[in-house]
């Protein structure tokens, strides 16, 4: 068999899935996950590596008409990740969606299938919360569009079905040498990840606007032979009162965000840490392109 390896991007509506769904197929949990959409701001990279073949999955943020700049930044990541792709995933949540008008009628979304071809595969996720009749149904409904290389329902949350999107998409990768050595799984660093684990305590525990005008930034990072790992971070938000939010009364509620991204932070590291957070305001961060820019947002990966 000859070795098989290319991108694969993975696309949808906000809440669809896109996430749960590469933490499946990956087999272990790498992209953030909040019952919250919008979670994902930047395209992640996660690296499914055999004897056989090299997926390389391109997680992005969910597909939308952006209302401010940072929005703007997490649609062109989607764009290029459409670029970069071999192949396209696009998943349905099918318990949100079930006729799928919302999603195969969005815009951006049509004009994609209409046009690109780039072989697509659609996901029908969430089946597990959904009738075989419904599922049937739209699979009779997209079918008659001639869109898609093949249909599959699944259930990102249970692992449903991964192991036959995978083979679906080695079926379509063009053959070629490995990009990664095989024990990588991303192209990113631990800074990385612990800011973005900490992004998801405050999605999980904060209500209406507050995780949405909230970034994470790493200040400090030291790795010490003895004792626990230094890490220092700063959660940016837009304005005073909302600082006041994340903090809560006599520092009880951002104390509690500390002691659950800790938590998890440690268990993805793998070691102990003492991490110390502090709240930084800096208005209009998301509408702002210099400190966009600073914070990761170009809109495009080299």
């Amino acid at each position: 068999m000859q070795l098989k390896v290319g991108y694969v991007t993975i696309l949808g509506l906000p809440n669809a899935g896109k996430s749960t769904l590469l933490n499946a197929l990956l087999g272990q949990k790498l992209s953030i996950t909040t019952s919250k959409p919008q979670t994902t701001r930047k395209r992640l990279i996660g690296i499914l590596s055999d004897k056989n073949y090299q997926i390389i999955f391109l997680d992005t943020p969910g597909i939308l008409k952006p209302a401010y700049l940072l929005q703007e930044k997490m649609m062109d990541a989607v764009v290029h990740s459409i670029k970069d792709a071999d192949v396209i995933l696009l998943i349905l949540d099918v318990a949100l969606d079930p006729g799928g008008e919302e999603t195969l009628k969005d815009a951006f979304i049509y004009d994609l299938l209409s046009k690109s071809k780039k072989p697509k595969i659609l996901l029908l996720n969430k089946i597990d919360l959904s009738t075989q009749e419904q599922v049937s149904e739209l699979i009779a409904k997209v079918e008659k569009t001639k869109y898609f290389r093949n249909i599959i329902p699944i259930s990102s949350k249970l692992a449903y079905n991964v192991h036959s999107v995978i083979n679906e998409i080695i079926e379509c990768l063009p053959e070629g040498s490995k990009f990664y050595p095989d024990d990588d799984i991303s192209d990113e660093n631990e800074r990385f990840f612990v800011s973005e684990i900490i992004r998801e305590k405050i999605f999980e525990r904060y209500k209406d606007e507050i995780p949405y005008s909230c970034e994470v930034v790493i200040v400090d990072f030291k790795e010490r032979d003895e004792g626990k790992d230094f890490i220092q971070a700063e959660i940016i938000v837009e304005r005073d009162s909302q600082k006041g939010i994340l903090i809560g009364k006599q520092g009880t509620a951002l104390k509690k965000v500390g002691e659950e991204s800790r938590a998890s932070i440690e268990e993805f590291l793998q070691k102990p840490v003492y991490l110390d957070l502090h709240v930084k305001v800096r208005s209009k961060w998301r509408t702002d392109e210099n400190m966009l820019k600073s914070f990761g947002y170009s809109g495009d990966k080299e």
